[in-house]
């Protein structure tokens, strides 16, 4: 889980398509940059849409 890729690799919202990408976090949510998609915390939900963490999928 310490491995570089991982903590760099962006999700994809399946309802959405929203992206969230480490790099950036998601400040709205009190989320600071370089928090992997992993790290976030379960109740966390998609910015655009409401959805789950469940609802989102690795890209490349």
């Amino acid at each position: 889980m310490n491995d570089p890729a991982n903590r760099a690799r962006k999700y994809r919202c399946l309802v959405c398509e929203h992206v969230y990408d480490p790099a950036e976090g998601d400040p709205a949510t009190g989320i600071p940059p370089g928090t992997s998609f992993e790290s976030l915390p379960d109740t966390w939900s998609c910015p655009e849409c409401g959805a789950t963490k469940a609802d989102f999928e690795p890209i490349d």
